[in-house]
């Protein structure tokens, strides 16, 4: 197997995985926080079940931001470049999830807590959907001919390289922490250590340039003034199809991480260590699948 492409353009590519690992390790440890602990912290007593709905709800506010974060991100990514859209976005997937860390509980101030989750949620779904997009445009516009599929998984690695990650570190709290401290502080760890990665990813990001069909574009000409109307005008078919196809990769993917670890340790009583375990396996086949696919 030729591996001189990959050493040739290792740092677009560590870019590309590193920094879309960050991002998604800040949205999976939201997704793990809200089926463990955040009903009970961040919302009234009425009902655990109540409380976890509340819980998801927050949860699932990510994906309406997504795709506005993706517009938004996808104009300015088109018109002033790749390298400063994904710095901006890592920036604010970062400070949204580092700013939930300090987050009073509803105890402490009432519905403000809840408000504030939310709009910190927010900001993090409108961070992704700026970064997978460009993340994936990083490493496919470097590709040489023929390479752009191999290439294009390295972005797509990162999503199960966050989970390990996320997952991984609320296995060692859990094992670490009784249910009392973890629910006090223990959870609040995570959020905290994405300073670093954030930091990590930023250091990484900053160190390459714009890709090389970017550079031809502007050569050309200016950008069209709104390249969302030149998708919808040209690709509205394979647009539409793509977007729901993802949609139903995701839906059934949360529901069998998310809402199933809920769903284990409050309905059916498993310990949180045994199913954080079993879906840190599950996601190493999820990461192997992904790289046997496109090699």
């Amino acid at each position: 197997m030729d591996l001189a492409p990959y050493r040739a353009h290792r740092r677009i590519l560590t870019a590309s995985l590193v920094g879309t690992a960050v991002e998604f390790y800040d949205f999976y440890i939201y997704g793990t926080a809200a089926a463990l602990v955040f009903g009970p912290l961040f919302f009234p007593a009425s009902s655990a079940s109540a409380q976890l709905m509340y819980s998801f709800m927050t949860f699932g506010l990510a994906f309406f931001a997504r795709p506005v974060g993706a517009i938004v991100f996808g104009h300015y990514g088109d018109r002033i470049g790749r390298k400063s859209t994904l710095v901006a976005s890592l920036m604010l997937m970062g400070a949204s999830t580092l700013l939930i860390a300090f987050l009073p509980t509803y105890a402490m101030v009432g519905w403000v807590a809840p408000l504030l989750l939310c709009i910190l949620r927010f900001g993090q779904g409108f961070g992704l959907g700026g970064e997978w997009g460009g993340a994936a445009l990083l490493a496919v516009e470097n590709a040489p001919p023929g390479w752009k599929s191999r290439f294009g998984m390295f972005p797509q690695l990162g999503a199960p390289v966050g989970f390990i990650a996320a997952n991984g570190l609320f296995l060692l709290l859990g094992l670490g922490l009784d249910d009392a401290d973890f629910a006090a502080w223990g959870w609040r760890i995570p959020f905290l250590l994405s300073a670093v990665l954030v930091g990590l990813g930023l250091w990484v990001r900053l160190k390459i340039g714009e890709t090389p069909d970017f550079a031809k574009a502007q050569e050309k000409g200016a950008p069209a003034a709104v390249p969302l109307g030149e998708l919808f005008r040209h690709h509205l078919v394979a647009t539409l199809a793509g977007t729901f196809a993802v949609v139903a990769c995701f839906a059934i993917f949360y529901l069998a991480t998310s809402f199933a670890l809920a769903h284990g340790t409050t309905t059916l009583g498993y310990p949180k260590e045994h199913f954080l375990l079993i879906q840190l396996g599950a996601i190493l086949f999820m990461a192997v699948g992904s790289s046997l696919r496109d090699i």
